[in-house]
């Protein structure tokens, strides 16, 4: 039974996402995802009371996504193959595993910021910041090591062009494995 409680879940969160993209956040209703999901309103109000509610529950996985990574990393040895090995794990969340979530949040900053789920979120950035940046004590070797980050974030950004003129995944990932290329 909770199986399903989270399988509906996770169904009314793709929806919300779905139409979140075509309408904006704002122009959606519940009453359209419900309608796209085939169920009743009443039916929708059981797992969400509202669509801040859905947004929450979204950024909850995001994070706790972004934890499990960190934990990983932070289990490992501070190696150069480390950091390569979280930006590639990092590339694999942005853009596949929570590419839609991610390309929501970058588009809806600051509705987010009014429902406080920016914070949490921008501490596991930070964090993540900070584990690859931790290699080393040079100041641009750990610049270089976040810049990373941010352009596999940055490679999925709708504000620079739209999904459709994004680089592929791997052409960020590539970039970002080169800035933290050891230098001969």
């Amino acid at each position: 039974m909770a199986g399903r409680r989270s399988d509906t879940r996770e169904r009314i969160q793709q929806v919300a996402l779905e139409l979140f993209a075509e309408h904006g956040y704002e122009k959606t209703s519940l009453r359209e995802i419900a309608e796209r999901l085939e169920v009743t309103k009443a039916a929708l109000y059981y797992h969400f009371k509202t669509k801040e509610d859905i947004v929450h529950s979204l950024v909850e996985k995001l994070v706790g996504a972004f934890d499990e990574l960190l934990h990983w990393g932070s289990a490992q040895p501070r190696t150069h193959e480390t950091t390569e090995e979280v930006l590639r794990r990092f590339s694999s969340l942005v853009n596949d595993e929570y590419g839609s979530e991610m390309q929501f949040i970058q588009q809806n900053v600051p509705t987010l910021k009014k429902f406080g789920v920016m914070m949490p979120l921008g501490q596991k950035v930070r964090e993540l910041f900070q584990l690859v940046g931790a290699e080393g004590d040079d100041p641009a070797t750990e610049l270089k090591a976040r810049l990373a980050l941010v352009a596999l974030v940055l490679g999925i950004n709708p504000m620079f062009g739209g999904p459709e003129a994004a680089p592929p995944p791997e052409v960020a990932l590539k970039v970002a494995l080169e800035l933290v290329a050891p230098r001969p």
